[in-house]
């Protein structure tokens, strides 16, 4: 006799947490008898660098003069660091030579951001500290840099909501944002109790990744689902073909709302869940960079906006609520989890500790939000790859501090001034009207520099500011 589907789906997952468990065990295994293996997360929220972090800091791993807030390489038990090939053979391997390449060449430029994602393994040869080195001799620990958008850590908190609940969310936010004319323009015209009819879900959905393309230019933050802006090979299909809609009184069998539900469940089921299951729930430590710049000097509303997407994100990796999601993690868990807010160099450095104390701040209440224990967690503000210089000038007869560097745009080399930020945090994360006080509304709207021309000597990686203070919240524990 056939057994019941439901009875299959009980079957396959007991199965899968019997795989896990024993991949778990044999990985424990492993790294306790050989060699110890860190899996290090890294994402990015919008434009936030995630291509130039993973290439700086492996860069800066391999020659480490510039690293002194890295304990391990200070004190020089770092002997040595190389590529390996990685672990994980169906997964691309991270481009690591060519945006080096890109960023320390001749003519230096930004790579090409990845799109989906990638794994890179870097070897790093450590001799324990004390007694234990002397008895043990070095050791090899290889570090696993994952590297996936930061769109698709994002929709890790759809699968703790129902298309109703999803929909009355983002149809909430459309008259906080930019860009959702077409979108609410096209909503308007619909009717989600009528029968479904595919090119009018077509233009919909159309319309709504549209918006969503608006939202995130604009500096907004929380921008799901994911894959509607990065789709790859899933464009055009069903399961991205999809928007939110207000619920209607009836929902007879073959509406649009009814067939909008199923695409959504379909959405978590064959796109959300796969990645987590197959890369999220394998990761230790995990860096989320933050473009924090971008989003204060868009206004009240858009940093609003990135407190909500940094409370979903530790949300995301405080799964208790979601039996599915405790389940999957079950043996292993996120230790430590690193907010940076990215393009510290277009401050100057006298701007630095107001920039960490607003990501302090959005952590803290982050955290709050999101009732979230567990993993250690820090903010701070970085550079990966520092493209300006800094230098005081007079205007009026007062000290101005400007950051100087090569504007993209033109090639040309100009001293800005970026404006200051609120000494207080707590002014930004009050609630505010669309007319509110804007900030960094000096020059920083044209600050777009290209990359330096580097002269790099013997033992030193790429100029940074505080990679090295990174590399130690996240990893520097297993290094000694």
């Amino acid at each position: 006799m056939a057994q019941p589907a439901e009875e299959h789906v009980r079957i396959g997952d007991f199965a899968d947490e019997v795989t896990r468990g024993v991949e778990a065990i044999g990985s424990s295994i492993s790294e306790t008898f050989m060699e110890p293996v860190i899996r290090l997360g890294v994402t990015g929220l919008s434009r936030a660098g995630k291509t130039v972090f993973i290439t700086s800091l492996v860069a800066n791993l391999m020659e480490r003069g510039r690293m002194p807030q890295l304990r391990a390489a200070a004190a020089g038990a770092i002997q040595a660091a190389y590529l390996q090939p990685q672990p994980d053979d169906t997964v691309p391997r991270f481009d690591y030579e060519n945006h080096l390449q890109a960023l320390t060449g001749a003519n230096p430029h930004w790579p090409e951001s990845t799109r989906a994602v990638s794994e890179l393994r870097l070897s790093l040869r450590v001799r324990p500290a004390g007694l234990l080195g002397s008895v043990t001799g070095p050791r090899t620990v290889h570090l696993d840099i994952v590297d996936y958008p930061g769109e698709w850590l994002l929709d890790l908190s759809l699968l703790e909501k129902s298309y109703a609940e999803w929909s009355e969310e983002t149809l909430a936010r459309l008259d906080e944002r930019p860009g959702s004319e077409a979108f609410r323009a096209k909503l308007s015209q619909t009717n989600p109790a009528a029968e479904l009819e595919e090119p009018a879900v077509q233009a919909l959905s159309a319309a709504f990744t549209g918006y969503l393309h608006a939202a995130r230019a604009a500096g907004y933050s929380d921008c799901t689902p994911g894959r509607f802006l990065l789709p790859g090979d899933l464009a055009g299909s069903p399961v991205l073909t999809f928007a939110p809609l207000p619920k209607p009184g009836q929902t007879p069998r073959g509406s649009l709302w009814r067939e909008m539900d199923r695409r959504y469940e379909a959405y978590q089921r064959e796109v959300v869940k796969p990645f987590f299951r197959e890369h999220f729930a394998r990761i230790d430590r995990q860096v989320v960079l933050i473009d924090a710049l971008g989003a204060i000097h868009a206004g009240p509303r858009a940093v609003a906006d990135l407190r909500r997407a940094m409370t979903e994100i530790l949300g995301a990796f405080r799964p208790g609520r979601n039996a599915w999601l405790t389940s999957l993690l079950t043996g292993r868990r996120v230790e430590r989890i690193l907010f940076a807010a990215t393009k510290a160099d277009h401050l100057h450095h006298s701007q630095h500790a107001r920039l960490t104390a607003i990501m302090q701040a959005l952590m803290r209440d982050a955290r709050r939000r999101a009732d979230f224990a567990g993993a250690d967690t820090a903010a701070m503000a970085i550079a990966a790859l520092r493209a300006t210089v800094e230098e005081t000038r007079t205007h009026e007869g007062e000290p101005l501090d400007c950051v100087r560097g090569t504007l993209l745009e033109t090639g040309r080399q100009a001293a800005l001034y970026p404006g200051e930020l609120p000494e207080d945090p707590a002014v930004l994360l009050e609630d505010v009207q669309q007319n509110a006080e804007r900030w960094l509304e000096a020059d920083y709207n044209i600050m777009h520099f290209a990359p330096a021309r580097l002269t790099l000597r013997p033992g030193e990686g790429p100029p940074h500011i505080r990679l090295d203070k990174a590399a130690e919240f996240l990893f520097g524990d297993r290094l000694r």
